[in-house]
């Protein structure tokens, strides 16, 4: 990748982070939503906050371009409520490696209905650790860095210029291991004390060669609008115990 910065956004809050959040105060073992993960649409804070976004990206004094998309119903209607609001005619480019972490068997189960019907995957998540564990039918966030090196392999863009890019969480998260670069235990340890919040803006810049996070999980867009703050942090298998 050719440009000088990057701002990575997590798309707004979901119906499935909304239900998600429930079911885990309630100490129930699914969670309450029959959606294909990718069909999963915002939320009405959700598309609030994606309104807020564009009038963030509305008041850039250098517009991103290119911008590209997590196939996914919930970036794709984040960054379409964005760029209305912000009157900008784009064309994002929607890549399917930059979809959220299929999770498998784990899929819709909270850390109780985990312990419960799949107790052998918690022991081998406490033994391979959270970065190499593949749950079975899903990715690890190996996995992860494998797909999404091969997208940024593939990106081209403008010497000079910043890009865009509407995601996940774990998306936001693992681009930062590659980028910055972290190792395993640095990813591990951010991510256990850092959420990438619903509609927040992560900046990387690259001085000289390397990249460095200059703003994390950036909400004063949505403070300034009055929208509101939501903390959803990702599936119970990667946060911290």
């Amino acid at each position: 990748m050719t440009v000088t910065e990057i701002c990575l956004v997590r798309h707004g809050e979901s119906v499935g982070n909304a239900a998600a959040t429930r079911a885990e105060r309630e100490g129930l073992d699914r969670v309450p939503i029959d959606i294909r993960d990718a069909d999963v649409p915002l939320s009405a804070v959700g598309e609030e906050q994606a309104l807020a976004l564009g009038r963030w990206l509305a008041a850039q004094s250098t517009p991103p371009e290119p911008i590209w998309v997590s196939p996914y119903l919930r970036a794709r209607q984040t960054l379409a409520i964005a760029l209305r609001e912000a009157e900008r005619a784009d064309v994002p480019r929607v890549d399917e490696r930059l979809r959220d972490r299929e999770l498998g068997i784990l899929d819709l189960l909270t850390r109780s209905g985990v312990a419960r019907f799949h107790p052998e995957e918690a022991e081998r998540r406490r033994h391979l650790g959270k970065f190499y564990h593949r749950p079975p039918g899903g990715e690890s966030w190996a996995d992860l860095a494998l797909r999404l090196r091969s997208f940024l392999g593939d990106a081209t863009l403008v010497e000079g210029g910043s890009a865009l890019i509407v995601a996940h969480d774990a998306i936001v998260m693992v681009l930062l291991y590659i980028l910055v670069p972290l190792d395993e235990a640095e990813l591990l340890d951010f991510a256990a004390a850092n959420t990438v919040l619903n509609a927040s803006v992560t900046r990387l810049r690259r001085v000289d060669g390397a990249w460095a996070i200059t703003e994390f999980s950036g909400i004063d867009h949505l403070q300034i609008e009055g929208a509101p703050v939501t903390a959803h942090p990702g599936s119970p298998d990667v946060r911290p115990e």
